[in-house]
């Protein structure tokens, strides 16, 4: 039985950051993850956008491990030469009741430590995007957007040159725990025993706990469904362009985002699924469309379908604010254990402070 130090279930972005973390100051760290590569799910399926962390309530894990997150994430980006951009955005209101939103908005970003953030008028929305439907804005400018594989596999590359492994192709069909450790088994009947076990395992993650002991269904997850269009009508976007946050609070509206080659296109919208399927259809882009009008003149030809993801939520349909689960559980008589459940958006912006935050755990 191969025998390690500290044992990383899930190569997705939070797994790796977690990687790089503790291999520069710890022996014998290997990730192991169920697929063929790294971020096959969630940490590459998404807006690539970093966050600023303007939306989450005051002194939550979500808010401050993204406004820690956003900067540590800025300055690795610049130290690895990583392709990002800092350009900003503008989340966006058409009415006296969106304008009072928009001004809730700015002050709870104020409580989080988020920097610099205005509410500009239409013409100084106009003046940074005159496509852009807007009769008032915040401005914020901390938001960026980042090559997200680029990130991962520059992670991986640091990772392995302080010695740590990924190795792929190892699902976890269960787990044993020791008096010492943990033995760790799987689907190929390989067994491996480690002193720390941190499962980062994403979609399934609440699985892996269950697999380790915890029942708990507070920490069940609910599979979110997001999908994408893009459009080539649009271009000279030089910004992020966002609506209000849903009420509900199940995700942040269907928003605009470029990439890194000025691209335009539109989401995520979100609802709750139990299948693990990227397939897509044209059926929602009437509830696209009616969005996206509300802060940019497009007409249906112009939008194509794109891409989609699905994101681990802890909040189930019914629920308020769910932050993430992060935890040691000694008190689950599972000690040197750490969980990770429920680390969706704002968790690649936040994967750095997220590294940090376990390394605290050892």
């Amino acid at each position: 039985m191969e025998q390690v130090n500290i044992l990383i279930i899930g190569a997705g972005v939070v797994g790796l950051a977690i990687a790089n973390q503790l291999s520069q100051t710890h022996a014998d760290v290997v990730v192991v993850e169920k697929e063929a590569g790294f971020g096959r799910h969630t940490s590459s399926r998404n807006s690539e956008v970093i966050h600023s962390g303007i939306y989450y309530p005051q002194n939550s894990q979500k808010a401050k491990l993204c406004v820690r997150g956003n900067q540590l994430l800025y300055k690795f980006c610049q130290k690895h030469q990583v392709p990002h951009k800092k350009c900003g955005k503008l989340v966006v209101a058409n009415s006296e009741n969106e304008l009072a939103q928009l001004k809730q908005l700015q002050q709870n970003g104020i409580k989080n430590g988020v920097q610099n953030l205005q509410i500009y008028n239409k013409q100084q929305v106009n003046s940074l995007e005159p496509q852009i439907i807007a009769e008032k804005a915040l401005w914020v400018p901390a938001t960026g957007i980042v090559d997200s594989h680029k990130f991962m596999q520059k992670m991986v590359q640091l990772a392995e040159q302080n010695d740590a492994f990924v190795v792929y192709d190892m699902e976890v069909v269960a787990i044993e725990k020791q008096d010492s450790g943990y033995v760790v088994e799987f689907a190929d009947g390989e067994k491996f025993w480690c002193k720390y076990l941190i499962n980062s395992a994403g979609l399934w993650s609440d699985e892996i706990a269950q697999m380790a002991g915890i029942e708990d269904d507070n920490l069940q997850l609910h599979w979110c469904k997001g999908e994408y269009y893009k459009t080539n009508k649009i271009r000279d976007i030089n910004h992020l362009i966002y609506p209000l946050p849903n009420p509900s609070g199940i995700y942040l509206g269907i928003h605009l985002t470029i990439n890194l080659n000025n691209e335009v296109r539109f989401g995520p919208s979100a609802y709750y699924t139990d299948q693990l399927s990227y397939k897509m259809d044209e059926s929602a882009k009437p509830e696209f469309l009616a969005a996206i009008n509300h802060y940019l003149s497009l007409e249906a030809d112009d939008l194509h379908l794109d891409d989609c993801g699905i994101r681990p939520k802890l909040q189930g349909p019914q629920d308020t604010f769910r932050d993430f689960y992060i935890a040691e559980e000694t008190k689950r008589s599972l000690p040197r254990f750490i969980n990770l459940i429920g680390i969706e958006s704002p968790g690649l912006t936040a994967a750095l402070a997220i590294a940090e935050q376990v390394e605290g755990f050892l």
